[in-house]
């Protein structure tokens, strides 16, 4: 079968497209024929080496397709059907192996494998966000840095379900345009103004969370862009890692400062199915409005890393694998 891997860390040029083994179902396990798979930030990290990796490296952290093998005491599966799973480095192939409890059966004909795929990790990682990390109410002000993006849209979308007010932020007009589109009360151009004295314009005392997935260059903004007793929910590293913090610069408004990952809120089986059913409803019903902004074939999956470090995309990337 054929694969992405690289052989040591760097940019997106080490991302070759190789011929591998197919990987073989063990007991509680399925192997799934990939049709797509997602493309996030973090397989940047682990491409350039900010997450550490073993080597050889391979990546990918979510697919969708259809199960092609079936492990011993699998009972909840069979071969043909159409699954939906968080994979572990190793979406960008032809075949993955994974957990049986982790596959799940969905209906293309409900929601295509495309929508399904580009809102699989960026879905549970919204929904986790604005329910578990701070758990937003209605008429509470939001901010989303980069609400353009991905996981920014969803962000905003859910927000607004929950009848929240939501700020966002963008780098140009026509990013505004989207995240309006998604529903956002307000839209600051980060590269026109500043994004605290704006927010504070628009609410004097500040907001009650901000949902912050740039990182190092909005990391201070973010902070000064909150009320007293405000929550920051750090989530990602766009820009580069955050530097080290001051706890103290957190007293004077009493600030409450986290660092979830997606991983840490779906350590159960109820729990993963429990967000992404909320998730797959939210799409179903017509609340949650899924992007794909660009499709690339496997071996252009070099380029896909190029086009998202360089944040020439809105929406949600996939790969398409033949």
């Amino acid at each position: 079968m054929q694969a992405i891997r690289f052989e040591q860390t760097g940019g997106p040029e080490v991302l070759k497209l190789v011929d591998v083994p197919r990987p073989s179902a063990g007991p509680g396990q399925v192997v799934v024929r990939n049709h797509f798979a997602g493309v996030n930030f973090i397989d940047t990290y682990f491409r350039s080496g900010v997450y550490p990796t073993n080597l050889p490296g391979t990546l990918g952290q979510e697919a969708t397709g259809e199960v092609a093998e079936i492990g011993s005491g699998v009972s909840n599966l069979k071969v043909g059907d159409h699954v939906a799973y968080l994979g572990n480095q190793d979406t960008y192939a032809q075949y993955s192996v994974t957990l049986a409890s982790r596959a799940t059966k969905f209906d293309p004909q409900e929601i295509s494998m495309e929508c399904v795929a580009a809102v699989l990790l960026q879905g549970l990682t919204a929904h986790t966000l604005v329910t578990r990390s701070y758990k937003v109410q209605s008429n509470d002000w939001v901010l989303v840095q980069a609400g353009a993006g991905g996981t920014g849209r969803l962000l905003i979308q859910i927000c607004k379900h929950l009848g929240a007010r939501v700020i966002a932020t963008t780098s140009n007009e026509a990013k505004a345009e989207i995240a309006r589109q998604a529903g956002a009360d307000h839209v600051i151009n980060y590269n026109e103004e500043s994004v605290p004295d704006a927010v504070h314009r628009i609410v004097s005392e500040g907001v009650h969370v901000v949902y912050d997935g740039v990182g190092k260059d909005t990391f201070a903004g973010s902070i000064a862009a909150l009320r007293r007793e405000g929550s920051m929910v750090s989530f990602g590293n766009a820009s580069g890692t955050v530097p080290p913090v001051r706890l103290f610069d957190l007293t004077e408004k009493n600030l409450c400062l986290l660092r979830p990952k997606l991983y840490g809120y779906i350590v159960t089986d109820d729990e993963y199915q429990r967000h992404l059913n909320a998730v797959f409803d939210l799409v179903k019903c017509g609340k949650l409005d899924v992007q794909v902004f660009k499709t690339y074939e496997l071996k252009d999956a070099a380029q896909a890393h190029i086009d998202l470090e360089a944040r020439k995309t809105t929406g949600k990337l996939l790969i398409y694998i033949p």
